[in-house]
């Protein structure tokens, strides 16, 4: 069969159909999920189009305008390792970056920025339209076609459809979208965008079936009416940090933008006490579950009523914007009573809000309805990205939306989907957890989710996923070739460390002891001294001039490695113990309801979730160890027919 080249392919595809433009990819939906989606399908050689509601919104930041923190910071860090663009466009717009835990063990570190929200969107913008193979729609779709259960396309809302061989979902918070503030519900998208009306209400008919969430931002303020002289303030670390690999896409700022701590008091309890059923929340307005680990103001009042005080956290939203980001005070109030809120809070006294709280209703999908590979189980071909899979934060958004487009691309081409273990990657545990465990409240990535969190760190990012990024055709040959180059410069440096013999004279204990090291008894290698605790990289640095044109992340992970090489080998044991069972693989016309060994709820939720391996289906709730042994009996019994 004639393949011919990527570009003459897709110049025949607009010849297909009676002359109608045939897509490889459609993607519907321009957040992160969408972006990465999107990017990730035209960068494999595939024509693709990206369809939104409004492209001056792409990549936008409705709530928190952050990138990073615990864990998610890591999962930025893996999408870049696997040719993603979160991190690259994160490091162009930052305003102020951070590693948070820094003082902690390294299976926590995180780094996390500060990013400008408006000069985000518009570089991820830039990036869309001019990437090959890509093209960029405004409008809304509201029906699929399916054909034999199998996608074929989409039509839009003016009637008009496009054919696609793929399609990603990746709709975020806009499905039948409302906006909740006090007693009123007003149909809306996140920032007063268009809700998309009617897509959801055809998943369903496909028998994809939905559920309400929900999730809230804060007030925005005037930052001239602000006084900051009664605040903490919180600056950056002052350092370059990175989340791309890639170092030409840092942005160095002549000064970080700074942020701001302060605390509630007892006159804003006492406001929202008083206030607490005038709230969306607590009026019965509100449907959909909120997330348990960022909820509302009001929601914290009542359910840690033990805490005196909550902090909050005034943070830069853009260079260009006279506004102001406060963190932690999520709310559906109704404006008047926000009024009172805000100006019982330090410093906040005479602050002008420029946009008020508001919770948002959604329709969500449930999760356990798609293959590991965020294909749907329903319908052939379609995929789901994104908060519409029931999670929360950009990053998750971004992270499955990259695995889409890369499933969706392999799909086209009969390859077998990517599917990272839990020991692989956050992204790993991410999509383990949503199409396994049954969300019922919006899903954060969390380091306590990752059992082999260890072995999943910030800093050994590119070591992990950038051979996979490579091999799938997504990786930059520039940052594969610098990820070559470090490799090669660790087992050298590793060879150094081993091989050079530290002596303990008066003057080498004298200058330990001026670090605050203790001195040293017997005679040791550069590599042994890196198990002390008190023995950094930095120190090392210091002591030992022939260290120092080694890079600072390399001696980094060179130490960490060191330091915790017991638990690390601890856990590379247990790991390769867990993926046993994951090279299980079940296939995927078995009947579980025929098992009449199984227990009736074990044959319920197999059947229904279609796990892809024994190690997927041992973590589903309700299928028990016994249901196990029980499975693998009838697929030994089953490869033996």
């Amino acid at each position: 069969m004639w393949m011919g080249m990527p570009e003459e392919r897709f110049f025949l595809r607009l010849f297909l159909k009676g002359g109608e433009a045939m897509f490889d990819c459609i993607v519907v939906g321009g957040g992160h999920a969408g972006c990465e989606a999107a990017l990730a399908a035209a960068r494999l050689h595939h024509r693709t189009l990206l369809v939104t509601g409004n492209l001056n919104k792409v990549a936008s930041m409705p709530c928190n305008p952050s990138i990073g923190g615990p864990a998610k910071g890591t999962l930025v860090r893996e999408i870049d390792a696997l040719g993603g663009e979160m991190g690259k466009n994160t490091d162009q717009t930052a305003l102020q970056m951070k590693m948070l835990n820094s003082s902690k063990g390294p299976a926590v570190r995180a780094l996390r920025a500060q990013s400008d929200k408006v000069l985000y969107s518009q570089t991820m913008l830039k990036t869309l339209k001019n990437q090959q193979n890509l093209e960029c729609r405004e409008a809304f779709v509201n029906r699929l076609m399916v054909d034999n259960q199998t996608v074929t396309g989409v039509i839009l809302e003016s009637g008009e459809a496009l054919m696609g061989q793929t399609v990603i979902i990746t709709t975020g918070t806009f499905m039948e979208g409302a906006i909740l503030i006090g007693n009123t519900k007003t149909p809306s998208g996140p920032e007063n965008e268009r809700p998309s009306i009617g897509l959801s209400a055809h998943l369903r008919e496909l028998g994809i079936p939905t559920f309400r969430l929900k999730t809230g931002t804060p007030q925005r303020l005037k930052r001239d009416s602000i006084d900051f002289s009664k605040m903490t303030l919180s600056p950056g670390d002052g350092f370059i940090h990175r989340f791309s690999h890639d170092p030409d896409y840092l942005r160095v700022l002549d000064e970080e933008w700074p942020c701001y701590l302060i605390h509630t008091v007892p006159k804003t309890h006492e406001i929202i006490q008083e206030h607490l059923l005038e709230s969306a929340l607590y009026s019965g307005l509100v449907e959909g579950v909120g997330p348990r680990y960022c909820p509302s103001i009001e929601d914290k009042l009542v359910r840690f009523s033990d805490k005196p005080r909550h902090q909050l956290f005034i943070e830069p939203e853009s260079a260009s914007l006279d506004e102001v980001y406060l963190q932690g005070f999520s709310t559906s109030m109704p404006k008047a009573v926000q009024d009172q809120m805000v100006a019982s809070l330090p410093g906040l006294e005479k602050a002008i809000i420029t946009k008020y709280a508001y919770a948002i209703e959604y329709d969500a999908i449930h999760a356990t309805m798609l293959k590991p590979s965020l294909e749907s189980l329903v319908v052939r071909n379609l995929y789901f990205a994104g908060q519409v899979n029931g999670t929360s934060g950009y990053e998750e958004a971004a992270a499955q939306g990259l695995i889409a487009g890369i499933n969706a691309s392999r799909k086209i081409e009969q390859k077998p989907p990517l599917v990272l273990r839990r020991d692989q990657a956050y992204i790993g545990v991410l999509i383990d957890d949503l199409v396994t465990k049954e969300t019922k409240e919006p899903y954060r990535m969390l380091t306590s989710r990752a059992e082999f969190r260890l072995l999943l760190r910030h800093d050994n990012a590119d070591s992990r996923l950038m051979e996979i990024g490579h091999d799938i055709g997504l990786l930059d040959k520039g940052m594969y070739q610098r990820f070559l180059e470090k490799k090669a410069t660790i087992l050298k440096c590793y060879e150094q460390l081993n091989q050079t013999f530290i002596t303990p004279t008066d003057v080498i204990n004298e200058q330990f002891i001026q670090k605050g090291l203790a001195p040293l008894r017997n005679k040791m290698t550069l590599a042994e001294l890196f198990k002390r605790p008190d023995f950094t990289a930095h120190i090392a640095k210091q002591l030992f001039l022939e260290l120092n044109h080694i890079a600072d992340e390399v001696m980094e992970e060179i130490e960490i490695e060191i330091k915790y090489q017991g638990y690390i080998a601890k856990a590379i044991k247990e790991a390769e113990h867990f993926q046993k069972n994951e090279a299980i693989q079940i296939p995927e016309d078995i009947d579980y309801h025929a098992l009449n060994n199984l227990a009736l709820e074990a044959r319920q939720k197999l059947a229904r979730i279609r796990p892809a391996s024994i190690g997927q289906a041992a973590r589903i709730s309700g299928v028990n160890p016994a249901d196990i042994q029980m499975l693998l009996i009838a697929l030994k019994q089953r490869r033996s027919k």
